[in-house]
């Protein structure tokens, strides 16, 4: 293992939960305003997940008084506080880029069931 594979490997977060496409997730940023720092969530659908190991990301997208947003987060970034996943989505592809073109009820992800 060479010495930037092994400061990767320092700077990992590993409490990461295991969320998919299609799963509703919140997170939790730490947000910097001058001399104040809040925690601010952003919670919507995950419509792309990369894997790696620091370049790892999450895309999330939401509605915001009608206006689709979607925000980039890398998994390792030391200002992620927390993700949490709230629903479990049932979707057959690993990017969901498709739903940037639905409005409404046709872009409702199906639950995965208990099964």
């Amino acid at each position: 293992m060479n010495i930037i594979d092994q400061i990767d490997q320092e700077n990992m977060r590993h409490d990461v939960p295991d969320f998919r496409p299609g799963d509703t997730v919140q997170v939790h940023i730490r947000i910097i305003e001058g001399a104040k720092e809040r925690v601010q969530l952003f919670q919507g659908i995950v419509i792309r997940r990369r894997r790696g190991t620091m370049d790892a990301s999450v895309t999330v997208r939401k509605i915001s008084h009608g206006v689709g947003v979607e925000k980039t987060f890398c998994l390792h970034n030391p200002r992620l506080e927390k993700i949490e996943v709230v629903t479990r989505g049932r979707v057959r592809r690993s990017k969901l880029y498709y739903l940037r073109d639905l409005r409404g009820k046709a872009a409702r992800i199906r639950e995965k069931g208990i099964n």
